[in-house]
């Protein structure tokens, strides 16, 4: 077994050193598959919803999308004319090195994850016929963002961020924008990638001031226990270690050099026939029919440097800011080690929901306890022992089986109670 690895590892560098220099620019290349059209355009307003584009700057200077949803029959002061309430919806990548599942891409950052089913079926569309003032996220680097005021896709500075510029940076800005516009505390919902920056960010007392409640879809702040093979055998491979060394900054998900990679890791104990639950565990209600509609807007580019953050935190088993090594922590934090998210000063105050699964590889129940474990505050939970990571989202069933009471959660707040 340890040959194997050893052979392994040794054909993906030589793979990648082989492909690096003629397949770098093909992996840099801005928004290689972009839509034309923003995400109004191309979703939200085909379906009958009011959409608005939106554009907000991080401080450290990227151009993020949101898109504002409502309704079209509700009035513009919300169902049964009461005050709509303003809700952020943030989706994130888990494990973006592996987005090739089947034929189709599930580990994307684009806010378009909330509109791919039926209307009846996608949360985003079913919050705004609730009365919800629905306030869509896009981090930078995806397809519904606009770039960097000064910075190209082309740079390796563009593309130099993990999840922790997410949270502190473009969730903060996202969150502060909706709070200004509507002059009212947020309702937040987050999934995956999602969960790990809210919950950073909610560390933070400017932050998490201007949220009302939070609902978060396969909650985490810990991967020590990811069960995963395919990702097991990414990260024992330092596949973002060997990526990040071949200067590599931008992970393109629809080069033909990806799939051929992720091609390259099969063998007997990872069963890639099927990449779904290879990579995120067993996922009971996903609609296969929607395959090819996914694919014209899956997956979204990401960073290497994301990627090897994420798998720092399964190595190490903690949840902590980007680790730059001994020296490089002294410079950037004055410290030899990265500084803890400690979840632990979230206020007891804020109103948690969180829903996860019993078969989520990714979210294993026992990271998410130890989560639990973490947190001062008590979250009203929902467990599903049959749902996975993807089910949370795309769950032909997720409507009745999860979103139903999330709803009920965020209408027992006492200033949204008649909604």
């Amino acid at each position: 077994m340890r040959n194997a690895v050893s052979v392994a590892f040794l054909c993906c560098f030589l793979f990648f050193f082989k492909a690096a220099e003629s397949s770098l620019q093909e992996l840099n290349l801005s928004r290689r598959s972009q839509p034309k059209t923003g995400l109004c355009d191309a979703l939200i307003r085909p379906s009958g919803y009011h959409c608005s584009e939106h554009v907000v700057e991080t401080d450290d200077g990227y151009l993020l999308g949101l898109q504002r949803v409502s309704s079209s029959s509700s009035s513009s002061s919300g169902n049964g004319g009461g005050i709509r309430f303003p809700i952020s919806m943030l989706y994130g990548t888990l494990f973006a090195i592996a987005p090739i599942i089947f034929g189709y891409a599930r580990c994307a950052q684009g806010g378009d994850a909330w509109f791919l089913n039926s209307i009846g079926q996608s949360l985003g569309f079913i919050l705004a016929d609730q009365g919800f003032d629905v306030w869509v996220g896009n981090v930078r680097g995806t397809h519904w963002s606009h770039g960097h005021i000064s910075l190209t896709e082309r740079s390796k500075e563009f593309w130099d961020w993990s999840w922790q510029e997410l949270a502190l940076y473009d969730l903060a800005t996202m969150i502060k924008h909706v709070f200004s516009v509507t002059n009212s505390k947020v309702f937040f919902v987050g999934h995956s990638q999602g969960t790990i920056m809210a919950l950073a960010a909610f560390t933070q007392p400017e932050i998490v001031d201007m949220v009302e409640a939070a609902a978060l879809l396969c909650p985490i702040s810990y991967l020590g226990h990811v069960t995963s093979p395919f990702v097991h055998r990414l990260v024992g491979l330092h596949l973002d270690q060997m990526i990040m060394a071949l200067g590599i900054h931008q992970l393109n998900f629809r080069s033909d050099l990806y799939v051929r990679l992720l091609d390259s890791f099969c063998d007997r104990e990872v069963e890639c026939g099927d990449f779904l639950t290879a990579i995120t565990g067993g996922n009971c209600c996903f609609n296969n029919s929607r395959v090819d509609f996914y694919l014209d807007y899956e997956p979204h580019p990401s960073s290497a440097k994301n990627l090897n953050h994420l798998f720092q935190m399964i190595r190490k088993g903690t949840f902590a800011m980007y680790d730059y090594g001994l020296f490089g922590n002294i410079k950037q934090y004055g410290q030899s080690n990265p500084p803890a998210f400690d979840i632990a000063r979230i206020p007891k105050s804020l109103p948690v929901w969180m829903g996860y699964g019993g078969t989520d590889a990714l979210a294993d129940i026992k990271d998410v306890e130890h989560t639990l474990q973490d947190l001062k505050l008590k979250p009203e939970l929902l467990y599903l022992s049959s749902y996975g990571h993807i089910d949370f989202l795309l769950s032909v069933r997720a409507k009745e089986d999860v979103y139903d009471a999330m709803i009920r959660f965020f209408k027992s707040s006492k200033r949204a109670a008649y909604l």
